[in-house]
């Protein structure tokens, strides 16, 4: 493998790695991995294929046994070994992050942080009794219900959180006893190679967890699909794959977990101390340039706030630093693709056009890099397509509602339902709107949600299952019940 002079890899990673080794890939190709702040490249991946697909399933099938039937406290340890090396090494996964994703590196700390995390959760997940016993209620028989692996696992990440989504995959089908096939985004492959070495050296046996980077995922995941030893599969990322996904396992009756798509609704209520709700509107859309799918997409504002609510977050998106990531004083990095940026104006242009003011930002910022100013948007009229489809970029659309029925109608008003936010003059009154709102999670008076201890997921088409949490171990357990006489 040949790396760039910027190399952030190490000459021995090439992005295949099965059975506890590198390897090139089988068709000899590679593809570039490029900065999202000036385009250039910074490494250069192997381009694994269907044989490379055929082989990872080999040897994770070839560990599987032994991993399954592994004492509960060793995956622990495993787990706990490698919680400590990634914070051990949070500066490289940091810099890595920040260079092929393009987040501020303040931004790409906190991943690392919240990525490990997933680790020492399940490390400790792991070692908690898992099954119950009894008997029938007629007293003839025993009631013995018992938690297994649920076998072999193809992992999909996607590129905006590298390293997180990584971890809350990786961490509980470890922790349960299944072995993996971990496919990163092409885009940001860098991340997840450094995550196999801190796996390597933590104890986790060859084959366990094997890697694959490559530019044609359609082709590698319809191979992977294709095999009957596969049992479970998470993917994080659009709705639309996630659909093409679900009609493929459909055909093996594998175990599924999606985490789709968001389009998620900002709510604040009549009341709602205004400052307040700027802070968490800060946060819920601009963490990760709005780049994930958790942002605030839709900003759902009572119209006695709505022109004091606009005019201090455009105050406060003028104050954003747009710049590279690795710039201390950067706080709004670039988007990671061109495309990205273009497909953003067009939304910004569209909802214009339809009636709504532009507060602020609305430009692109220059020609080299993927940098879009922070926008926000007032009075966006019902029909824009900004309120339909998923942002992903640093704007903040604005649209009143006069009673709280409304909000609650407009804020379910989509195909989508992985988030919320309700922004309140009391928790109470917090807790009622969100007990209404068709959606998985929801943070009242805040603009954060994840965490390793929660279960996160949507519903309707955001997907289904659960990461994080109990509920996460529980993605990778299958359910046996066993009777005998008393």
């Amino acid at each position: 493998m040949a790396n760039a002079s910027t190399a952030l890899i190490d000459a021995e990673r090439t992005g295949v790695h099965i059975g506890g080794r590198w390897e090139d890939a089988q068709s000899g190709r590679c593809f570039a991995v490029h900065d999202p702040a000036t385009g250039d490249v910074i490494a250069e991946v192997a381009d694994a294929d269907t044989a490379d697909a055929r082989r990872a399933l080999d040897a994770a099938a070839a560990a599987a046994t032994t991993w399954a039937a592994s004492a509960a406290r060793e995956r622990s340890d495993v787990l706990r070994r490698a919680f400590d090396a990634v914070l051990d090494r949070r500066d490289e996964f940091a810099a890595t992050i920040t260079r092929e994703m393009g987040k501020p590196l303040q931004e790409a700390r906190s991943e690392v942080e919240y990525g490990a995390e997933f680790l020492r959760w399940y490390s400790e997940e792991a070692v908690r009794g898992i099954g119950r016993s009894g008997a029938w209620p007629e007293g003839r028989q025993s009631l013995d219900v018992r938690r297994r692996p649920v076998g072999l696992c193809y992992l999909v990440t996607p590129w905006n959180f590298p390293l997180a989504m990584v971890t809350r995959k990786i961490a509980p089908a470890l922790a349960a006893g299944c072995t993996a096939v971990l496919k990163p985004a092409e885009l940001t492959p860098l991340t997840a190679m450094l995550m196999l070495d801190v796996l390597a050296d933590a104890g986790c046996p060859p084959g366990v967890v094997n890697l694959l980077t490559t530019s044609d995922p359609r082709a590698v995941s319809e191979a992977v699909f294709a095999d009957s030893r596969l049992r479970k599969v998470s993917f994080t990322g659009s709705t639309a794959v996630g659909r093409t996904l679900l009609r493929q396992a459909a055909g093996q009756v594998v175990r599924t977990s999606m985490e789709l798509g968001g389009n998620a609704p900002f709510i604040v209520l009549p009341g709602a101390d205004v400052a307040a709700a700027v802070d968490a509107a800060m946060t819920a859309k601009y963490r990760n340039m709005g780049q994930a799918c958790t942002a605030a997409n839709r900003f759902l504002v009572h119209e006695s706030l709505m022109e004091e609510f606009g005019e201090q977050l455009a105050f406060r998106s003028r104050q954003l630093l747009v710049g590279p990531g690795t710039d201390p004083a950067t706080t709004i990095g670039p988007l990671i693709t061109s495309t990205a940026v273009e497909r953003s104006l067009r939304l910004i242009d569209d909802a214009v056009t339809r009636g709504a003011s532009l507060l602020t930002g609305g430009r692109r910022i220059d020609e080299t890099g993927n940098y879009l100013e922070p926008t926000v948007l007032s009075g966006v009229t019902p029909g824009s397509k900004i309120l339909a489809e998923e942002i992903f970029a640093p704007v903040a659309p604005i649209s009143g509602f006069a009673s709280v029925d409304d909000a609650v109608r407009l804020a379910n008003d989509t195909e989508y339902g992985l988030a919320g936010y309700v922004c309140a003059p009391t928790k109470e009154a917090g807790q009622a709107v969100a007990a209404r709102l068709e959606v998985g999670m929801v943070g009242i008076n805040t603009g954060v949600i994840s965490n390793a201890a929660a279960p996160f997921g949507g519903v309707k088409s955001s997907g289904m299952g659960r990461e994080g949490g109990s509920e996460g171990l529980d993605e990778y357990l299958a359910t046996q019940y066993v009777s005998s006489p008393v």
